[in-house]
């Protein structure tokens, strides 16, 4: 028979259901719940955070030590006790003193070899200091005359003297070092020491030529003059010669 118009037509949304089947209720989502190892992440992600946390606020106490950088330097001081070699009593004075400055221009070559091969030039600043003293521990047995009832003395010394330089290496550095292809293959299979020494010496040598005409010798013994003279006066002597013999 025809399907009246007025009624409509059957859903085909469901599927039909067999004759002599048990309708099936349709399925219904469940509520997703995280699994055991999702939910031992989160439990460790929050312990870990509980301890950063932790540690941050000791260390804002300063009660933890800082450890931005944990691959950091260290400086490890390894070293020995100072060992005394000697020790001696000093019987001079040291009257003045000098500072210098030296640019040490030393160049070493081949002849008829070319520099670019074999060829070595450093550039290095030196700076060291010249003592100038009085040895009191040289004075012959008639080099002190003292009249107490004139309240005069006379002195006689030997002349001022200088010591070697001794560079300030605080203070001396190398400018510029060139070196041929063969010198640099060659240092790097041997020690290059002795040349440093070599540079250093010199230096040194300079400075203390250089300090033999700067008048130091003269400052030293003006210097000298006035200390003894100020200091017997103090002592109650009214006249105080001080003379020193010729080098």
């Amino acid at each position: 028979m025809a399907n009246s118009p007025d009624v409509e037509e059957p859903t085909t949304e469901y599927p039909a259901v067999p004759d002599g089947a048990e309708p099936v209720a349709p399925a219904v989502p469940q509520e997703h719940r995280p699994s055991f190892f999702a939910r031992l992440l989160i439990f460790i992600g929050v312990v870990f955070a509980l301890i950063v946390a932790s540690c941050f606020g000791l260390r804002a106490m300063h009660v933890l030590p800082s450890f931005d950088n944990p691959f950091s330097d260290q400086t490890v001081d390894r070293s020995q006790p100072v060992l005394l070699q000697s020790m001696r009593d000093l019987h001079r004075y040291v009257a003045a003193d000098g500072t210098f400055q030296v640019i040490v221009d030393l160049q070493q070559k081949r002849e008829n070899i070319p520099d670019f091969l074999v060829n070595r030039r450093i550039l290095f600043v030196g700076s060291g200091t010249v003592e100038a003293y009085v040895d009191f521990s040289a004075l012959s047995g008639d080099a002190l005359k003292v009249d107490n009832e004139k309240k005069t003395i006379e002195l006689t010394l030997p002349p001022p003297q200088q010591s070697t330089a001794a560079l300030d290496m605080a203070k001396s550095y190398v400018v510029e070092e060139d070196r041929g292809l063969l010198t640099s293959i060659g240092d790097a299979f041997r020690s290059d020491t002795d040349k440093q020494q070599r540079v250093y010496q010199m230096a040194q040598e300079k400075i203390t030529e250089a300090a033999k005409a700067s008048g130091l010798d003269q400052r030293a013994q003006q210097n000298t003059q006035l200390m003894l003279e100020s200091l017997f006066v103090r002592l109650g002597y009214t006249s105080v010669k001080v003379t020193f013999t010729t080098p």
